[in-house]
């Protein structure tokens, strides 16, 4: 293909975007005044927020106090104030807004994968460091009366998996391998829209994983099916779809297909059960890559007050190559990455969890680090010589 045919193509795409995003604002645009429902009366914006910190010991003793690939619970030895969020929102019967800034290292290590876009005199550039302070920020239009079609544009929590960024919301202190290796959060559009009289599925178009500004020509998009089943069970699926590789990759183009389902059962108010499976290709330039994931967990409410939790989560990856090379890999640089995690939860006020947990990560070769790993992080890349880690960690969360 000659260079002026991929010129004319990228500027079918762009033109394509542009008018079919264009279409479907006016689109809804038209229904929103054409909707005779009447206008609710005010009501308050909603304040909240919170804080999450720990202290860990980890037993491989790091020389650089760094426990790898837990992302939001990497250091070792050190009390670590690991995120402070603030929290405000506002719903009617037709609205939906909200916005969560947040400060400290969650804040970083949730935008590390941020592209890096270069500006120019009249544009500012962007990258993970401007947006860092932002956990999500998002406001929606419900057209229709009761459950109608809630229409919302902005950056979202990434609706892939069942554990959150928050650590109030998860049954353990440190999250899974599934929660690190996925997307946190995605920018773009998406519309949730009510099936039958209890479950929603929501189509979604996105720049992509982990991006407020897009590093390539292709836009990603997103189907997902929230199913309550009776009284105490929910099943949730989604398929994820895109390209995700920046422009001039050597993979090319590649679209890549993520299948995601996660169930949680409270089998009785004091016991409770999630398993979540993950799997997704991509065909590239030099062949398939591809990775299947699970987790299993189990809580029980031991006192009113007092929780256990357990949980088991394996990765597995397999990165294309040929005669002609390798691909990158999509998650990690090893063949499979696994953790058993042990959480007490202790509740002394309705706003505040302390969380006593050991957790073992194993990998297929050497990727954490211990007490004699080389390197300084500056001048020389520090060398893992470890393939296990095991962790004791002590975090305590509180909300308003």
């Amino acid at each position: 293909m000659n260079r002026a045919s991929g010129t004319n193509r990228s500027a079918f795409r762009r033109d394509f975007y542009f008018w079919g995003v264009s279409v479907a604002v006016l689109s809804f645009a038209t229904a929103a005044f054409a909707s005779e429902a009447e206008v609710p009366a005010e009501t308050p914006i909603k304040i909240a927020g919170g804080l999450e910190t720990y202290y860990q010991f980890n037993f491989e003793r790091p020389a650089n106090g760094i426990t790898n690939f837990r992302g939001f619970d990497s250091r070792d030895d050190t009390f670590t104030l690991s995120n402070v969020w603030l929290d405000a929102s506002k719903e009617t019967a037709t609205f939906q807004g909200r916005v969560t800034l947040q400060v400290g290292s969650a804040g970083t290590t949730y935008y590390a994968s941020e592209p890096s876009r270069p500006g120019a005199a009249g544009a500012s550039a962007s990258n993970g460091e401007e947006w860092k302070y932002v956990q999500q920020a998002y406001a929606g239009h419900r057209f229709g009366a009761g459950r109608g079609v809630l229409v919302s544009a902005g950056i979202f929590l990434s609706p892939i998996g069942p554990e959150g960024i928050t650590v109030r919301d998860n049954w353990n202190w440190s999250r899974s391998n599934l929660f690190f290796g996925l997307p946190f959060y995605h920018t773009g559009v998406r519309a949730a829209i009510p099936v039958g009289e209890r479950s929603t599925a929501t189509l979604a178009i996105y720049n992509g994983w982990n991006s407020v500004v897009d590093n390539n020509d292709e836009k990603s998009v997103s189907a997902q099916l929230i199913s309550p089943i009776g009284e105490n069970l929910t099943v949730t699926t989604l398929y994820f779809g895109g390209v995700e590789r920046s422009d001039g990759a050597a993979e090319g183009r590649a679209w890549r297909h993520l299948f995601d389902a996660h169930a949680t059962w409270n089998v009785t108010p004091s016991l409770s059960f999630l398993a979540h499976a993950d799997a997704g290709f991509e065909s590239n330039h030099f062949g398939t890559s591809s990775w299947t994931a699970g987790a299993a967990a189990a809580r029980v409410r031991v006192r009113p007050k007092l929780y256990l939790a357990g949980r088991f989560d394996a990765f597995f990856e397999d990165v294309a190559s040929d005669a002609t090379g390798s691909a990158s890999a999509i998650f990690w640089p090893a063949d499979w990455l696994s953790s058993g995690t042990v959480t007490l939860e202790v509740l002394p006020e309705d706003n505040m969890s302390i969380r006593l947990e050991v957790r073992h990560d194993r990998a297929e070769s050497e990727i954490f680090f211990g007490d004699d790993a080389a390197g300084d992080g500056i001048e020389a890349p520090f060398e893992p010589n470890r393939d296990a880690q095991t962790t004791l960690t002590v975090g305590t969360t509180a909300w308003f």
